[in-house]
């Protein structure tokens, strides 16, 4: 197997195509790294509505549930009154 670039610089150099080679390099590490970026940002925010939307549930099946429970005689009598 041969190398196909004689030297480090040859291989940097691409031929004479370097700077073509080297911007699509570039510019397809650049998206691909945004696009990790904004997968995590997005599931962050996804996570957090999650929670925010459960919490909420929950503090309306408390309240429903104290709500629904029976009240001790002593509380009646204060509102008869």
């Amino acid at each position: 197997m041969n190398a196909a670039f004689s030297s480090w610089q040859d291989f940097f150099a691409m031929g004479g195509y370097a700077f073509y080679v080297w911007l699509s390099v570039i510019v397809t590490l650049s998206a691909l790294i945004g696009i990790v970026i904004h997968t995590m940002w997005t599931r962050r925010q996804l996570l957090g509505e999650i929670r925010r939307r459960q919490s909420r549930e929950q503090r309306i099946r408390q309240s429903k549930k104290q709500a629904s429970a029976p009240r001790s005689p002593e509380s009646s009598r204060e509102k008869s009154f």
